[in-house]
């Protein structure tokens, strides 16, 4: 018996050795979000012109302090900012292409989508005008620019301005894509706009994010303005957790709301004032 008994706790010791050892192999979780992360970290998917303009480094650190949330801000075309929501990978958006955003808001991807601010959209383009373009309408403008074949810069990206922008050409009955005097960057709206003023072409920007680079651009100026179709409105959301359960639903609210709160939309009102004689936004409200 007492042979057995040792064999017994030889057996029990050896199985308690494989349980440990299994333990530790098994695979880290530090990639799975304590109670405490989720709540303190937010991901925000928003279109570059936000960000071009500055408008997002003045408002993003108030959120995180009143909050206590750090915001990773990805800034991408509007297109894929969507994607991110549509995907579950990021908690809230701010973007600017209204018939897009309602695709997610019918599909149930996001949630609580509500109106932030607007400006306009400008087409821009060298002093010279060499498709005699300035005071146009924005048709009579494509017009001109597609009969003398002068240099247009498009973004190309599938973001909100470049979305626009091909409506902006089908509503002039014109198709430029496989024209040789038209070029697609690819990229967001500063090195859009870099392209157009080394290429002495014409390029449709959001007011916001040209102001922001015009001291770069001394030889471009703003050539069709104040055309109701070139209304740009941004709308931010959350992205729905009954659709994609690692989203952090709450930080998402919470950014929606502050977004919309009388703080950030006083921000607004003013951001740009100082630096360049006018707003570069208009908050939602008016």
């Amino acid at each position: 018996m007492r042979v057995n008994r040792k064999f017994m706790l030889s057996i029990v010791a050896l199985f308690l050795l494989m349980v440990v050892a299994c333990t530790k192999n098994e695979p880290a979780k530090d990639n799975v979000p304590s109670d405490t992360q989720a709540s303190t970290e937010m991901i925000l998917a928003t279109t570059t012109s936000t960000q071009d303009s500055g408008l997002l480094d003045v408002l993003i650190p108030l959120f995180e302090e009143k909050y206590s949330i750090k915001v990773k801000t990805i800034a991408v075309g509007t297109g894929q900012a969507l994607a991110m929501g549509e995907q579950g990978e990021a908690d809230a958006l701010l973007t600017h292409a209204p018939v897009a955003e309602m695709k997610l808001v019918e599909s149930q991807h996001v949630i609580n989508r509500k109106r932030v601010m607007y400006n306009e959209f400008i087409i821009v383009g060298p002093k010279t005008d060499p498709a005699s373009i300035y005071g146009a309408s924005v048709v009579t403008a494509l017009q001109k620019i597609y009969e003398t074949k002068a240099t247009f810069v498009s973004r190309g990206d599938d973001s909100g301005t470049h979305k626009t922008e091909l409506n902006l050409w089908a509503t002039a009955e014109l198709n430029p894509v496989n024209e040789s005097w038209y070029l697609e960057t690819g990229q967001g709206m500063g090195n859009t706009l870099r392209l157009s003023a080394e290429k002495e072409g014409y390029v449709l920007t959001d007011r916001a994010t040209y102001l922001a680079h015009a001291k770069n651009f001394d030889d471009m100026k703003i050539l069709v303005e104040g055309d109701d179709v070139l209304l740009n409105i941004y709308h931010v959301m959350q992205v729905k957790t009954q659709k994609h359960s690692l989203v952090n639903g709450e930080a998402g609210l919470l950014f929606v709301e502050f977004m919309v709160s009388e703080e950030a939309q006083a921000i607004v009102r003013d951001f740009g004032v100082e630096l360049y004689g006018q707003p570069l936004f208009v908050p939602y409200t008016e």
